[in-house]
């Protein structure tokens, strides 16, 4: 099977960008891909899509060399296993507070020895029953793990979510992170960038990647100015709308046309 180019360039070192995608259309993730993203996330948890829809946004990726990772909606086994079986580069899963959590996401995301993710051959992971008879062991190594740590509690609890063996990454939601401070959506607030930039080192000393999200190519820059290394760059029915207005004002202007 192949290599997960994704999950080497963060071994690496290297910084990678994705965006985050509500979109069904196959054409906007190659879109990405051809853009230069390294990833695109598959929402599941907030956008309308689904399982199926997922499936053929991975073929889609797939032809463009861009890895797709689906966030799924909960930590839930199901949802985790699906999101792997359909061939993505990864799953990404939100409202980790507790160690215990994100154990329970490497349980459902490993096959055994390390984890008891159910076994079925006949799935695009499994190459429909053509991968081999190691290929357990393969997906084991190249699937790549995202925990989302978007809340007080989990800040609280970071120095042992950050102990789980098999986590790639740690993705810190700014915000949901503002909401639990009770600031929603006030994601340049010195608070939330204060708890931020302390998780990012808590999670760099760990040996683990820290990953966020921001809308913005100068925010992101601070942000990889920190080591954050895993930066989620906006979203793709927002990048349209922002480029759509941005045409109407360049046309109409703030107070429209007056002839």
């Amino acid at each position: 099977m192949p290599k997960n180019k994704l999950k080497q360039k963060l071994k690496n070192g290297e910084v990678v960008l994705g965006l985050f995608m509500n979109c069904a259309y196959p054409a906007f993730i190659e879109i990405c891909g051809l853009a230069g993203f390294d990833f695109a996330v598959i929402d599941l948890e907030h956008g309308p899509l689904n399982i199926l829809v997922a499936e053929d946004l991975c073929r889609a990726a797939d032809c463009v060399g861009i890895a797709p990772v689906v966030r799924v909606s909960k930590n839930d086994t199901a949802q985790i296993q699906r999101a792997l079986d359909i061939g993505s580069a990864g799953v990404q899963v939100p409202q980790v507070e507790t160690k215990r959590d994100a154990e329970i996401v490497i349980q459902s995301a490993k096959y055994n020895p390390i984890g008891c993710r159910g076994l079925s051959f006949g799935t695009r992971a499994g190459i429909y029953t053509s991968g081999g008879s190691n290929i357990t062991n393969e997906l084991n190594e190249e699937s790549l793990v995202v925990v989302h740590v978007e809340g007080k509690k989990g800040i609280e609890n970071l120095e042992q979510i950050v102990t789980v063996p098999e986590i790639d990454v740690i993705f810190l939601g700014p915000y949901d992170l503002s909401q639990s401070l009770g600031i929603p959506g006030q994601v340049n607030d010195v608070r939330v960038i204060e708890l931020m930039e302390k998780a990012v080192k808590t999670i760099r000393s760990s040996g683990k990647v820290a990953g966020t999200f921001t809308n913005n190519s100068e925010d992101a820059k601070k942000w990889i100015d920190c080591k954050v290394q895993y930066i989620g760059l906006g979203v793709d029915v927002s990048i349209f709308l922002q480029g759509c207005q941005a045409l109407v004002k360049g046309v109409r202007g703030e107070q429209g046309v007056k002839c």
